[in-house]
């Protein structure tokens, strides 16, 4: 995915002169990654801080996430378990075991040996610029009822990530956009989740909730609701978006969100953005 994501950056507008990668700080399982730290003086928000200076990020992270020190890395994807009990063939129960060939436990049907694969889900949005403001919408259903989300969703089956990420903002935000380029890639490992969010901008002035928001609203950089957000991944998408205005253009990023395992869905601050990569 982050091959694809540089393919569409070489077709992008927003492109500049190199790659920015953040040193090493501590190695998941032999993965280089870093993790940024907050520093509360920023102006923006507690959670988040950059260096305006040098067009790079300083190290972040969550003020409630355990030092390095002490901190312990995700598991690797074969010690997570697997979710499937039966056989979404026959209705058989399952076993979980590595099949021949494969290196990772996956869910063997005991009648009729098929296997069921888990695979993660990408969830696709927009981030929608209009007269210097962001596009937000109120949640009208769980997880998160009642905070602040960019309009996005699950990716469906023969469409592409812009094509969802168009089709999500209509159902969400009843609003026509123009994608103008990717944003970020955020990658959530231990939820298997993959977030593809892209600036756009409205085709018109038109918007209304959709059946799955309370409201929707046009917020000034300022005004962005921050302390009641839905996700980590749209606090984080937000910040950079922020950031990004500061120094007078859009980037292109990608990044992982590592939560820590047993941490509530509803604590959007208790994570890492490891290996945050920047163009």
């Amino acid at each position: 995915m982050l091959k694809a994501m540089q393919m569409l950056i070489s077709t992008s507008s927003f492109s500049s002169s190199s790659h920015r990668f953040r040193p090493s700080v501590h190695i998941y399982g032999g993965f280089s990654s870093i993790s940024l730290h907050p520093s509360h003086s920023s102006s923006v928000n507690p959670y988040f801080h950059a260096a305006h200076a040098s067009r790079r990020f300083t190290p972040f992270r969550s003020s409630s996430i355990r030092s390095q020190s002490n901190a312990t890395p995700p598991p690797p994807p074969s010690d997570r378990g697997c979710s499937i009990k039966f056989c979404q063939w026959c209705g058989a129960a399952t076993k979980h075991e590595i099949p021949y060939g494969d290196d990772k436990p996956r869910a063997v049907c005991t009648n009729c040996g098929k296997i069921a694969y888990q695979n993660p889900k990408m969830v696709v949005g927009c981030l929608i610029e209009h007269e210097n403001k962001v596009l937000l919408c109120k949640r009208k259903i769980e997880p998160s009822y009642g905070l602040w989300t960019l309009p996005a969703g699950y990716m469906e089956l023969g469409e592409s990530a812009i094509e969802g990420a168009v089709r999500e903002t209509w159902e969400e935000a009843g609003a026509k956009v123009e994608v103008l380029s990717p944003f970020t890639q955020l990658d959530i490992p231990l939820i298997g989740q993959t977030y593809i969010i892209f600036l756009a901008k409205l085709k018109d002035s038109h918007f209304s909730p959709g059946p799955e928001s309370l409201e929707c609203r046009l917020f000034a950089h300022a005004d962005i609701p921050f302390d009641s957000l839905a996700f980590s991944s749209m606090l984080v998408t937000l910040n950079l978006y922020i950031e990004d205005m500061k120094r007078g253009a859009a980037g292109i990023h990608y990044g992982i969100i590592n939560k820590r395992p047993g941490t509530s869905p509803s604590d959007i601050h208790d994570f890492s953005l490891d290996y945050h990569w920047m163009r």
